[in-house]
């Protein structure tokens, strides 16, 4: 969403939030609340902290009591208020990409000077299998693009309750699938395409590099996992812990599984909790990255052991100050940017060429385990 179409209140709104997460941090925390906030042996970032105050002095409606019109209205107000000025790229082209049920819209973000053939991200949104969109979603994918050196297709899969599971699984192995085999169609080495995505979109990325690596290929040479859902089944202490007042919350969480799951027993199939498969050996080389503030935390973290467990090389990063949602704030806040950093590093490394990748894991480029205080 261009900023400049939107409603007077909103470009006040940005402003002022702009302004107020560029304040020194010792600003941000008097601003923010009496004191920091801490939880499970974590601080929440300064500018974190503030922006939560401000969504709820803003008095508006969440999610989770809205009609889905109406709700995936505000995510695509959200991401424009919170995602900061554009990122410029070389091209930014409007595609299509073959669907389980008929060609879907994409979006594929090439940045200045990479060569091609390039290696490619095939990008799958969040927003909870039932919100969010290749507008919402057009930051992340255009910081992923400049800082990984990578092509990037966000793709634009159905989204429930009118297109319920495993509507979005479907049409995410379909595209990843166009895209490694129709490769260069999109400038991309078919040997380095790779799939991610955050939340609902790490989620479907995790079931698509499972569902195509097990049918024998073509399978993504990389999965980018960005505090993913994995398991609808059951809920972890961090939902105990983070259930209220860090922008995902546990009700938030139970809506779009309500709208994505369209029976109960839908749950308990690997295609909606991947951490239910039974086998996770050979899949593709994965990054998980969690975030401290989250409900979803903790199965991420499980998942990403599951993998490791099974053999499948795994670099996790858990970012202990940040909230669900901060791939959004890169080009606002200095915190996310860093972690949005590390994960465009990551990305790099996992899709460089096979000289490269041993090269970068020589000098230690590419860590086990990562985590930021």
């Amino acid at each position: 969403m261009n900023p400049a179409r939107l409603p007077l209140r909103d470009r006040l709104e940005m402003m002022l939030v702009n302004g107020l997460r560029r304040l020194p941090s010792r600003a941000q925390l008097l601003l923010g609340g009496p004191r920091p906030v801490r939880v499970d042996g974590q601080q929440l970032e300064p500018d974190i902290q503030l922006m939560l105050r401000l969504m709820k002095l803003s008095g508006r409606s969440r999610f989770e009591d809205l009609p889905v019109a109406e709700a995936r209205a505000e995510i695509r107000r959200e991401a424009a208020l919170y995602s900061g000025a554009t990122i410029p790229l070389e091209r930014v082209d409007e595609v299509e990409v073959p669907g389980a049920a008929g060609a879907l819209a994409a979006r594929l973000y090439s940045p200045a000077g990479i060569p091609s053939p390039a290696p490619l991200l095939v990008y799958l949104h969040g927003g909870g299998w039932v919100v969010g969109d290749l507008d919402t979603h057009d930051q992340p994918c255009r910081f992923l693009a400049k800082h990984a050196s990578v092509r990037v297709l966000s793709v634009d899969y159905r989204l429930a309750p009118e297109h319920p599971f495993p509507a979005a699984v479907e049409d995410a192995v379909a595209a990843v699938r166009h895209a490694i085999s129709e490769a260069d169609r999109f400038g991309a080495d078919p040997a380095r395409v790779g799939v991610g995505g955050d939340s609902a979109g790490g989620n479907l990325s995790a079931a698509a590099a499972r569902l195509l690596a097990i049918e024998g290929g073509p399978a993504p040479a990389f999965q980018l996992l960005i505090y993913p859902v994995t398991d609808l089944t059951r809920k972890r202490e961090s939902y105990r812990l983070f259930s209220e007042g860090f922008f995902l919350t546990e009700r938030q969480m139970d809506w779009y599984r309500d709208h994505y799951l369209a029976a109960e027993s839908d749950a308990s199939d690997p295609r909606a909790s991947p951490i239910l498969a039974s086998h996770l050996a050979g899949l593709p080389p994965a990054h998980v990255v969690t975030a401290g503030f989250d409900v979803l935390r903790d199965e991420g973290e499980e998942y990403a052991s599951l993998l490791r467990d099974a053999g499948v090389p795994v670099t996790t990063a858990r970012e202990p100050g940040l909230i669900h949602g901060f791939t959004h704030g890169a080009e606002t806040a200095p915190a996310p940017r860093r972690a949005m950093l590390g994960i465009a590093a990551a990305l790099k490394a996992g899709l460089a060429a096979p000289a490269q990748a041993a090269s970068a894991a020589r000098d230690g480029a590419v860590s086990q385990s990562r985590s930021r205080s």
